[in-house]
């Protein structure tokens, strides 16, 4: 209990031990996925299942933390399943070098799915393996200076985004970081039993002025 102290003092032991029963997934370990497996990872929870078929390039590092220079043609979920041993020990990590399609065809229980993917078509696949299985899920997007969060429940992201197959525009770092930290959030409470708005979709962006502003949505259905 040491080690988690200050979570602790935010929830109690009771909460804090039963972390160590959950399971998630976290479905891409680039920008957003490296964001919440360091948030996540040396959190308590039990189990961190992490996926993606990638190796690091050169033009990923600038923005995905948890790659250095020397890991460059490393598979992404390998090099975040070490890191959270380092930091964490409690953690147990499980890589799978896969698609999100293959990975769902393994029958892995979990409680919660955290999409950290880059495309609308992965997506829309989570969202069908979500819904088949009565699982919720944290979708987040980044782009350029705006992004989206919303912790998917009843509603269906399928329905309410066009899916369609486009170049991703620019990104900086501390957007992916952002929107990844409001992830990891919404999952971390969720997990320990605390209020969260679920089907409420977060739309955060930067104004010309450089103003923070965030717009909220119910997508209850």
């Amino acid at each position: 209990m040491e080690y988690f102290n200050r979570q602790v003092m935010l929830w109690g032991e009771d909460v804090q031990l039963s972390l160590q029963n959950k399971k998630i997934a976290i479905i891409g370990c680039g920008g957003l996925g490296s964001s919440i497996a360091f948030a996540l990872g040396a959190s308590g929870i039990g189990e961190v299942h992490l996926i993606d078929f990638d190796d690091v390039s050169i033009h990923n590092i600038h923005r995905q933390i948890a790659f250095k220079l020397d890991d460059e043609g490393k598979n992404k979920a390998s090099v975040n399943a070490d890191i959270i041993k380092q930091r964490s020990p409690y953690v147990k990590t499980v890589v799978h070098k896969c698609d999100f399609k293959t990975f769902a065809q393994t029958g892995v229980e979990l409680d919660l799915i955290m999409d950290a993917t880059d495309n609308l078509d992965t997506r829309a696949q989570i969202s069908s393996y979500a819904k088949d299985n009565e699982l919720p899920w944290v979708y987040g997007s980044a782009e350029a200076y705006h992004g989206q969060v919303c912790l998917f429940e009843k509603a269906s992201f399928n329905d309410l985004f066009k899916i369609t197959q486009r170049a991703p525009a620019g990104i900086t770092c501390p957007m992916v970081m952002q929107i990844a930290s409001l992830q990891a959030n919404l999952a971390l409470r969720y997990l320990a039993g605390l209020s969260v708005k679920k089907d409420f979709l977060y739309y955060l962006f930067f104004n010309d002025e450089g103003e923070q502003v965030i717009q909220r949505f119910s997508l209850s259905m």
